[in-house]
C-alpha cells in the first residue's frame, strides 16, 4: 500500500526525509516501459532501476511474469554507453536472480564486458558471472577468472577474489583449482587484493591444519603489507597457537613473538588487532600481557572514539581474568567516566570497579551517582552487576554500596534494572551477615511503592525467610500487611504466606500474626482466604498460643521433596477414608511415562552404551552405570535422565537415541547407536555436537 507523500518543509528540516516515500510496485513496473524506448535516457533508466532495488530490498515480492519481464527489459540496456547506468544493470541482474534459462541471455553480453577494456565493466561483471551462473558455465569461464585473480588492475583483482570466496560455498572443488594463482595475489602490492586473497587462501585450506600452518609460518616472515591482511593474518596466528597448545611445551608459545611485534606497526587496527590476540590467548601470563595492556592505555586517551572503546572494551575482558594487570590503567580509566560516549564511561566504570581497590571505592561511587541518570537500562544493569561483585570483594564496604543501590532502587526504571538490583541486595544480604538489616528495611521501602508484581512476591518471600532471624522481627510486619490492604492478590496470598512464617518462627509475634491473618479471612479473593484458614489451623489460631513445633515450621519453610507429578497421582488415587492422607507414601523417584518407556522397548539399545536391564527405577540403573566410568565417577548424585529421544528415523541403516543426564554441574548426553543390518559392523563411532 502507497505511504503517504510528506511535503517537505522549512520547518520541518530536522526531521528523516525519503525519496522513496509513496512509490509503488505496479507504477514502478510502468515506469520500467522506459527501458523500451528507442532512444534510452540514461539518468531516468538509472532512477526507475533505484525504485526497483529499493522495493526489492524492501521485502516486495515480484511474480515470475514481473520479474522475467523486468529482467528482459533490462537485458535492453547493455546497448548504452553509460558507465553509470551499466552498473546499475549489474546491480539489477543480481538481484533479480535469474533463472537456468534467462542466464543464458545475459552471459554472451557478460563475457563480452568481461574481457572489455573499460576495467569498471570486467570487474562487475565477474561479480555478476560468479553470482548468477551455475557449475557447469563455470568450467568455461575459469580460464577468464584465473586471469582475473593475478590482473594488474586491482579493482578486477579483488572482483575475482571476492566472487571465489562465495563459489568456494557452491563449487568448491573449482575453486580450489585456483591455488597457484591466489598464492600469487598474496604476494600484491595491492592492500584489497592482498587482503581479500589471503582471506581466500586461507578458507580453500581451512581443513587441512598443518597448510594452515604453513601458511601462517610463511607469511609471518614479513612478506604482508596490507594492515587488512595483516589484522586476518594475527587471527590465523591466534588460531595456530590455540590449536598447538596442547602440543607445545610449557613457556613455549609459538608466534608469540610476531604477536609482539605487531604491536609496533603503524596501522592501529593492526596494533589493535594484535593486542587482543594476546590478552585472548589461553593461559596468558602477566608477563605476556604487558606490551599489550601498555599499547592499549596508549588507545585510551585517543582522539578517536573507536579506538577509545575497542581499548577500554578489552581491558575490561582482561579485567575478569587478570584484574591486577590492568590497575596501571585506572587513572586514564577514571578520565572517561566523563566522555560523551556512553557506552565508553559505562565500561571504564564497570572495568574500574573490577581493579579498583578498597581506598576508592567512596571516590568511584560520587562518580557513578552522576552518571546514572544519562545512560540507558542495559548499562545501569551492567553497573549494578560490577557493583554486586565489588561489594563482595570489599565487605567492609558495604554500608556505602547498598545505599547506592537503595538509592537507584527508588529511581525510574524497567524490571530488568530493578529486578538486578533487588537480586544483588539479597546477594548481599546473604553473603554479608552485617547487611542484613539494612537491606531488608531497603527492600522493605521499595515494596511499599513496587510496580511490579513478581519483585514484590520475590521480596516477601525472601523477608519470610530472613525476617523472623534478625534481632526485631516485629518491624517488618507493617511492611508486609501493607500489602495486604494495598496490593493485588497476587501479592496479597504472598503476604499472608509471609506473616504465616514470621508467626511459626517468632512465638512472641504470634498472638498479633493470628489478628491479622483472621482479617484476611474476608478477602475478596479466594486464594487469599484459604491461605488465611490454613495457616490459622496449622498455627493453632483456635486462641491458645502454644509453641510451634518442627512438623508445622518444616511445612511452612521446608521445600517439597516429592516429585509433584507423583503427588498428582497419588492424590487422584486417594480414596477418602478415616486414615487421613500421608504424604510420606509418595514415591520419590519420578515414573517414566507410558510413551518414552513403550518407545524406549521399541527400539532398545544394544551393546555398552545401553543401561542395564532388570531393576525397577530408570534413574537408579543409569546412576550405577555412569558411576562406574572413571570420568564421571565425581560428577556427584545424579539429579534426572531423560526419556530417550530419537534422533533417527526408523527405516534408517543404523537408530540412535540420546538420553540426558543432568548433575548439580555438569549434563552428560548418552549417545545410543543400534546397528538395524546384521551384515554391518559399526566401527570408530564418534559423536559431535554442533
Amino acid at each position: 500500500m502507497a505511504q503517504p507523500l510528506v511535503k517537505k518543509d522549512d520547518d520541518r528540516d530536522d526531521e528523516e526525509y525519503s525519496p522513496f516515500l509513496g512509490i509503488e510496485k505496479g507504477a514502478v513496473l510502468q515506469e520500467a516501459r522506459v527501458f523500451n524506448d528507442p532512444q534510452l535516457d540514461a539518468r531516468r533508466c538509472s532512477q526507475v532501476i533505484t525504485k526497483l532495488l529499493y522495493l526489492l530490498n524492501q521485502g516486495e515480492t515480484f511474480t515470475k511474469v514481473e520479474a522475467t519481464e523486468v529482467f528482459f527489459s533490462v537485458t535492453k540496456l547493455f546497448q548504452s554507453r553509460d558507465i553509470g547506468l551499466r552498473r546499475m544493470v549489474y546491480l539489477m541482474i543480481k538481484e533479480l536472480s535469474p533463472s537456468a534459462d534467462e542466464v543464458i541471455i545475459v552471459t554472451s553480453s557478460l563475457m563480452k564486458d568481461m574481457n572489455s577494456k573499460t576495467d569498471m565493466y570486467r570487474a562487475n561483471a565477474i561479480r555478476v558471472l560468479c553470482r548468477i551462473t551455475d557449475g557447469t558455465l563455470l568450467t568455461q569461464i575459469e580460464r577468464y577468472l584465473k586471469q582475473a585473480i593475478v590482473d594488474k588492475n586491482p579493482v578486477v583483482a579483488s572482483a575475482a577474489l571476492v566472487s571465489g570466496i562465495h563459489l568456494l560455498q557452491t563449487n568448491p572443488e573449482i575453486v580450489k583449482r585456483w591455488s597457484n594463482e591466489v598464492q600469487e595475489a598474496v604476494q600484491s602490492r595491492a592492500a584489497l587484493v592482498q587482503f581479500h586473497a589471503l582471506a581466500l587462501l586461507h578458507q580453500i585450506r581451512q581443513n587441512d591444519r598443518l597448510a594452515v600452518s604453513k601458511l601462517v609460518t610463511s607469511l609471518t616472515r614479513g612478506t604482508v603489507r596490507s594492515p587488512l591482511a595483516q589484522c586476518l593474518l594475527i587471527r590465523y596466528t591466534s588460531q595456530v597457537i590455540r590449536e598447538s597448545a596442547g602440543s607445545t611445551q610449557a613457556g613455549d608459545r609459538p608466534f608469540y613473538d610476531y604477536l609482539e611485534g605487531c604491536l609496533r606497526h603503524k596501522a592501529e587496527m593492526v596494533i589493535f588487532e594484535a593486542a587482543r590476540a594476546i590478552t585472548e590467548l589461553h593461559g596468558v601470563t602477566n608477563r605476556e600481557l604487558t606490551p599489550a595492556i601498555t599499547v592499549l592505555q596508549l588507545f585510551l586517551s585517543s582522539s578517536k572514539p573507536v579506538l577509545r572503546f575497542a581499548a577500554v572494551r578489552t581491558l575490561n575482558k582482561v579485567a575478569m581474568t587478570h584484574p591486577m594487570a590492568v590497575t596501571n590503567c585506572n587513572i586514564d580509566m577514571e578520565s572517561l567516566i566523563s566522555d560523551q560516549n556512553r557506552s565508553i564511561a559505562t565500561l571504564a566504570i564497570t572495568t574500574l570497579l573490577k581493579t579498583g581497590n578498597e581506598s576508592s571505592v567512596d571516590r568511584l561511587m560520587k562518580q557513578i551517582t552522576n552518571f546514572m541518570s544519562d545512560i540507558a537500562d542495559e548499562f545501569k544493569i551492567v553497573v549494578v552487576e560490577a557493583i554486586r561483585s565489588l561489594c563482595l570483594k570489599f565487605p567492609l564496604k558495604y554500608r556505602a554500596l547498598m545505599n547506592f543501590l537503595s538509592n537507584i532502587l527508588r529511581e525510574e526504571g524497567g524490571f530488568e534494572y530493578k529486578k538486578a538490583i533487588v537480586d544483588s541486595i539479597v546477594i548481599l544480604i546473604r553473603d554479608i551477615p552485617e547487611a542484613k538489616e539494612s537491606g531488608l528495611l531497603h527492600l522493605c521501602e521499595f515494596i511499599e511503592d513496587c510496580e511490579f508484581t513478581y519483585l514484590s512476591t520475590q521480596i516477601l518471600h525472601f523477608l519470610g525467610i530472613e525476617g523472623p532471624r534478625t534481632s526485631d522481627p516485629s518491624k517488618y510486619i507493617r511492611y508486609i500487611y501493607n500489602r495486604v490492604h494495598l496490593e493485588n492478590a497476587t501479592v496479597r496470598a504472598s503476604a499472608v504466606s509471609t506473616l504465616a512464617k514470621f508467626g511459626a518462627m517468632v512465638d512472641s509475634l504470634k498472638p498479633r500474626v493470628f489478628i491479622l491473618l483472621r482479617r484476611c479471612l474476608f478477602d475478596s479473593d479466594d486464594e487469599v482466604r484459604d491461605r488465611a484458614t490454613l495457616y490459622l489451623s496449622t498455627l493453632g489460631g483456635d486462641g491458645s498460643v502454644v509453641e510451634t513445633d518442627q512438623d508445622v515450621k518444616d511445612f511452612l519453610f521446608g521445600s517439597l521433596d516429592v516429585p509433584l507429578v507423583n503427588l498428582e497421582t497419588s492424590l487422584k488415587t486417594y480414596e477418602a477414608s478415616e486414615e487421613p492422607f500421608d504424604i510420606n507414601s509418595v514415591p520419590k523417584e519420578i515414573k517414566s511415562q507410558p510413551l518414552a518407556e513403550k518407545k524406549a522397548q521399541s527400539k532398545k539399545p544394544t551393546g555398552l552404551g545401553a543401561p542395564p536391564s532388570g531393576p525397577p527405577s530408570t534413574v537408579d540403573a543409569y546412576e550405577k552405570m555412569l558411576s562406574s566410568i572413571p570420568e564421571f565417577s565425581n560428577f556427584g548424585k545424579l539429579f534426572k535422565s531423560s526419556a530417550p529421544v530419537e534422533l533417527t528415523e526408523a527405516e534408517t541403516e543404523y537408530a540412535v537415541n540420546v538420553v540426558k543426564h543432568i548433575f548439580d554441574r555438569h549434563v552428560v548426553f548418552q549417545y545410543n547407536c543400534t546397528n538395524t543390518i546384521p551384515e554391518q559392523l559399526l566401527e570408530n563411532v564418534m559423536p559431535e555436537c554442533i
